[in-house]
């Protein structure tokens, strides 16, 4: 027996019906995360063009990117003005960009910046986009779970009320700044996203040492909602929500079945071969991390993807178990 080295995979190859699709051009910011990154890899190689927004100067193209069909790149401001000509008549924006809420206490000026770069720099976005002669058709805008709040019913869906919490509050911010691109009928989709299953990144890397230590347990009760999804139906769903002009409004972007924090370590202790042994209590929790922790670690909701399964979006992950093996399973 071996074990396959934790990657994430993407969803599998458009094949032959490929030839058949169009190609389109697509925006994306935040394309340097790990959700962007992957994003773009699929797109390139199905062979659609994608233009990366970033902060920086850009310089011109290499040939490696022509190749690749990633065709360039564009420079925007969140927060300022900047010129989006560039993104005349494209097909789609995809926008991921946003502070990572994980990196560092929540103080005060933590929170505004985090606050500042999911609301502010959405509404930049959807203003100048709203502002071109020919805008693109659809918007995938990132939003989160988060904005349920601490809830322990079992099947919460897209129609269900926002919760209490920083977290909530931000999503609510962030989804109302699409309001630019909804008023000029640009085709909007909030993706609300759960914790993101992926060996390199997010939730699973930062949890893999302390198993892989013999150190891993339930966080808190172990009693919260985990609605998650792996990154490569995360990808899959994206692409989806582009393609589909029925998808709109509201859709949550987790796997149809959630489960507890305490389900999950053991599922992670499984496909680890590790133990799951060792808790961490609330208190410790509270005092190493903040409210960052209580919101992140100790709160949770069981959510559903009812629209992403109503209009016949198919997950390749539907179970935890499934989705932890394929990033780090054994076969024989």
């Amino acid at each position: 027996m071996r074990v396959i080295q934790g990657h994430s995979n993407l969803p599998e190859s458009p094949g032959a019906q490929a030839a058949e699709r169009p190609r389109r051009t697509i925006a994306i910011t935040g394309s340097s995360g790990a959700i962007g990154g992957a994003l773009c890899t699929f797109l390139a190689a199905r062979g659609d063009r994608v233009l990366r927004l970033v902060r920086r100067p850009v310089r011109i193209a290499t040939a490696r990117a022509a190749e690749s069909r990633i065709v360039g790149k564009v420079q925007w401001n969140p927060l300022g003005e900047w010129d989006p000509s560039a993104l005349e008549g494209i097909d789609a924006v995809v926008h991921l960009a946003g502070e990572n809420l994980a990196e560092g206490r929540w103080t005060a000026a933590r929170k505004r910046a985090i606050l500042e770069s999911r609301a502010e720099g959405t509404r930049n976005l959807a203003g100048h986009l709203a502002a071109l002669n020919k805008p693109p058709a659809v918007l995938v805008s990132a939003s989160g779970v988060g904005r349920y709040g601490n809830r322990t019913e079992r099947a919460l869906d897209e129609s269900a009320p926002a919760g209490s919490g920083f977290l909530s509050q931000v999503t609510q911010a962030w989804e109302a700044a699409l309001e630019p691109a909804e008023q000029r009928e640009i085709r909007t989709v909030r993706l609300r996203i759960g914790p993101v299953v992926s060996a390199k990144s997010g939730v699973i890397a930062r949890m893999r040492l302390p198993f892989l230590l013999g150190m891993g347990g339930r966080v808190g009760s172990g009693l919260q909602g985990m609605s998650w999804i792996h990154l490569g139906d995360l990808v899959a769903a994206i692409c989806f929500a582009i393609e589909n002009e029925s998808v709109h409004g509201a859709v949550n972007a987790v796997a149809p079945n959630p489960v507890s924090q305490i389900e999950f370590a053991r599922s992670l202790a499984r496909a680890l071969h590790r133990p799951c042994i060792m808790p961490l209590p609330a208190p410790i929790v509270r005092l190493l991390f903040g409210e960052m922790g209580s919101e992140l670690l100790l709160s949770g909701q069981f959510v559903q993807p009812a629209q992403l399964l109503r209009h016949g979006f198919r997950f390749r992950c539907t179970t935890i178990d499934e989705a932890l093996s394929l990033e780090f399973g054994a076969t024989t």
